[in-house]
């Protein structure tokens, strides 16, 4: 099979607006990230995973691509735009695609519009109603880049991004497209906080990963996008795993049989045992019902514990975004670490005994080895699960 490789990355998170800040902050051992504000819910503050460096502006751009969602895309962009100039020279424009992953596109500008509208003003100009569709955020970047190729964007929930990078890797194996931009972006909004907090899932709190004293998420946003082809690059998507539970709308499979599926796709498809694994990104949300059935999956997969975090705390819950931020910070770990530092997992340090044990990595320790081959985790509202394999040189 054709190995598939993720040559450039581009980031925007709570963490910083771009790689070696966000490495730098992923790696400090003072645990920045998550902070609380009422920016989004007036009166009731919460901690949120707010991108807060100065965006770019759309001001450029036809009404209808206009918005926080494709600001921060910009915001990524921007870090691999030199590299897509160069493989639209060599390829040409149609051979370059882009695929990406989101659960709100727009839907922030729509929600101030339809406020306004409520109070009896008219629809604000810089409104346009295709700002909150879903496939505004390919269509942005394709015209962005100059892409001509194949553009769409995917939508299952929380492993949006991470789908939308397995079809990047079918694209390019296809022949479809020589490169692809892939990846994907989701930003705060009314709508995701209150209608996670409507189903009882959000903290007021940073988040505690796996803790007995777990009570919710954050809320997070950002953006990550990855420039993707055959040739030899940093990092190889070596493997990848998709299943889906049919069990709930909301709530994971208890047993975790289709987490389970994906983990062991991603690791049989990368051509790696469990045992090969240097280290997992946990989906790790905070609530109750995800992180038990996760640690059960761990356990399934793993028998041993394995080096493990969840990074939700540093960068929220992203949501549509959540596969492609986590992706970079395992690009990061493999591409830009020589000290060899594994992605921290901040917590109160209070493990739930009815969970099998996992080796949740401590602020500033390192891997017995140089890390190469990573798992990130995503596990989706209606039982989409998505597992990618990351492999370093």
């Amino acid at each position: 099979m054709k190995d598939v490789f993720l040559n450039e990355m581009g980031v925007v998170c709570a963490l910083g607006d771009e790689g070696d800040t966000v490495a730098r902050a992923l790696f400090d051992a003072r645990g920045p990230g998550n902070a609380a504000t009422d920016d989004v819910t007036p009166g009731r503050p919460l901690v949120l995973g707010r991108v807060l460096s100065p965006l770019p502006s759309m001001d450029d751009q036809p009404v209808a691509l206009r918005g926080r969602n494709n600001a921060l895309l910009r915001r990524a962009f921007a870090q691999i735009a030199p590299a897509v100039a160069a493989a639209i020279e060599r390829h040409g424009a149609h051979r370059v695609a882009v695929v990406l992953g989101t659960s709100t596109s727009g839907i922030g500008e729509a929600e101030h519009a339809l406020h306004q509208r409520a109070l009896g003003q008219p629809w604000p100009q810089g409104f346009h109603y295709a700002q909150q569709e879903m496939g505004t955020p390919a269509r942005f970047v394709r015209e962005l880049s100059g892409a001509r190729g194949p553009a769409w964007t995917v939508s299952t929930a929380c492993s949006s991004s991470a789908k939308a990078m397995m079809s990047a890797a079918r694209l390019l194996r296809a022949g479809i497209a020589d490169v692809v931009i892939a990846g994907g972006a989701d930003s705060l909004c009314r709508f995701t906080v209150e209608g996670f907090s409507a189903l009882e899932s959000v903290s007021a709190q940073r988040c505690n990963p796996f803790s007995r004293n777990r009570d919710g998420i954050n809320i997070g946003e950002g953006a990550g996008l990855f420039l993707m082809s055959l040739a030899p690059g940093p990092v190889r998507l070596s493997g990848w795993g998709e299943t889906s539970d049919a069990h709930h709308l909301s709530a994971p499979d208890p047993a975790g049989t289709g987490a389970i599926d994906a983990m062991g796709l991603a690791i049989a498809r990368a051509g790696l045992r469990p045992a090969d694994i240097d280290y997992v990104n946990l989906h790790g949300t905070a609530t109750r019902q995800n992180d038990a059935m996760e640690s059960r999956a761990m356990q399934a997969v793993f028998g041993a514990p394995v080096a493990a975090s969840a990074t939700k705390p540093l960068t929220g819950h992203t949501l549509g975004a959540a596969g492609a931020i986590e992706a970079a910070l395992c690009w990061l770990t493999l591409a830009r670490n020589p000290d060899g530092l594994l992605p921290p997992h901040w917590w109160d340090g209070e493990a739930d005994r009815e969970l099998p044990p996992l080796a949740l990595v401590a602020p500033g320790q390192r891997a017995a080895h140089r890390p190469r081959h990573l798992l990130s985790h995503s596990f989706a509202f209606g039982g989409s699960n998505a597992v990618l394999a990351f492999s370093g040189e």
